[in-house]
């Protein structure tokens, strides 16, 4: 089963509804069934909110994800910022647990004037840290998903997040779309190239491991120099990627994913806009 739905509450979210516990409800009433709620400013989330969301998520049979902080840094080489990353992987896998949420989002962060190799392993050694710890809390049935990076000087290619990914079998990809669009400086721009790029996890990682990957989708701009600029939206139509091109690849290889979009306020028109042609390929 393919599952559709937001990073946060769109603009549209609030002309009916208030506060975040109401968000299944919205989903449900769009015909989208996937949410990513955002601790990405911090682990604020109250325990009584955990539950609402839970128990609304439960009831319109939507599929929970978290996006963790983005001070996240797995590349880190300082001590203190090591124990940090991690302490925030945990507070987010934590909240998952309790939310019901089967997956949490992990920036890697920047390269940080590294060696790509170097950060790499860091990063590869960081994660494996992280599960350490999360087992001795038992919280390792949360998948943690590292995000591949739309900036060029952020760590997050392709290869790089495969590389995270096989450190522990529980690790899964969050393909960003849009991300890679950017970092690709626009080179994704057909279904065949989107195919190739797809194959590249599916190889390293098994079909089976990639069936249900988590996934963002959002149109981006993007500079030749730096790579990503700034999420727009749909009716932005001269940005990429382009959604079919996505949508039919993930289809001819017959995946399923979570496809949570980011689009810049309008992320639940454009989610369903994303169902709509999926169904119709």
């Amino acid at each position: 089963m393919i599952y559709f739905g937001t990073a946060g509450n769109p603009n549209e979210f609030y002309e009916s509804f208030k506060v975040s516990e109401q968000m299944p409800m919205y989903l449900f009433s769009k015909g989208l069934n996937a949410y990513e709620y955002q601790c990405s400013r911090g682990v604020k989330i109250t325990d009584k909110k955990i539950e609402a969301i839970r128990k609304e998520a439960e009831k319109y049979q939507i599929k929970l994800s978290i996006h963790a902080p983005y001070y996240i840094s797995l590349s880190t080489q300082q001590e203190e910022k090591k124990k940090a990353t991690i302490q925030y992987i945990i507070d987010t896998m934590r909240v998952a647990q309790k939310m019901g949420a089967s997956e949490i989002v992990v920036h890697a962060g920047a390269l940080l004037n590294l060696e790509r190799e170097f950060a790499v392993e860091s990063a590869c050694k960081l994660l494996k840290q992280a599960y350490q710890v999360a087992d001795e809390l038992h919280l390792g049935d949360v998948i943690i998903c590292p995000e591949t990076m739309g900036k060029i000087n952020q760590l997050g290619d392709s290869k790089e997040i495969i590389r995270m990914c096989q450190v522990d079998e529980r690790l899964l990809p969050t393909i960003d779309f849009g991300h890679l669009y950017c970092r690709s400086l626009g080179a994704l721009n057909s279904q065949e190239a989107w195919e190739n790029e797809l194959q590249l996890y599916i190889d390293d990682l098994g079909y089976d491991r990639m069936r249900h990957f988590h996934s963002h989708f959002s149109k981006m701009e993007y500079t030749l120099t730096g790579g990503e600029k700034r999420h727009v939206t749909f009716q932005d139509s001269s940005f990429g990627p382009n959604e079919r091109d996505v949508l039919s690849a993930i289809k001819k290889l017959k995946l399923e994913p979570t496809i949570i979009c980011e689009s810049a306020g309008t992320q639940g028109i454009d989610a369903l806009t994303l169902k709509e042609i999926y169904e119709n390929i």
